[in-house]
């Protein structure tokens, strides 16, 4: 099976909040888009295709299993940047609230969290160099 694509679909009310809130925090791109669901896609490196995201109303005409609204809870989206803490600088000029401050994590991230208008915890990472020993503790023993 060769997979084509890969992504989350969140169940909530505020379709229209969510869209703005990727569109101009991420650089997200609206792909497809109707009065109940919205497909965003990331922008990617060279030109390629980057991350894909999909959000649903929980009034969708088909009705699918599951079409209950995500509650916040149980779920965190992780996006991998470049430079955290330009993101962090955008995303707080940006009034987007920031719910964990930048920091430089001893197991190899620089990081903080906000949280979208669907109530996801978002972790923009930033892979750094771990502090000095710090996977020792964690490595299998032969």
């Amino acid at each position: 099976m060769k997979v084509r694509d890969f992504y989350p679909l969140i169940t909530t009310p505020h379709l229209a909040d969510v869209r703005d809130f990727y569109v101009a925090q991420f650089g997200f791109q609206v792909v497809f888009e109707a009065s109940w669901f919205v497909y965003l896609i990331g922008p990617g490196e060279d030109g390629t295709r980057g991350a894909t995201l999909a959000f649903m109303h929980p009034d969708h005409p088909t009705r699918p299993p599951g079409p209950e609204s995500f509650n916040g809870l149980g779920m965190i989206l992780t996006i991998e940047v470049g430079d955290a803490a330009s993101a962090f600088d955008r995303l707080k000029d940006g009034d987007a609230p920031i719910v964990h401050p930048l920091t430089d994590e001893k197991w190899g991230q620089r990081r903080f969290m906000t949280r979208d208008p669907a109530g996801i915890l978002v972790d923009v990472v930033e892979q750094i160099e771990p502090a000095a020993g710090f996977w020792d503790q964690y490595m299998a023993e032969d």
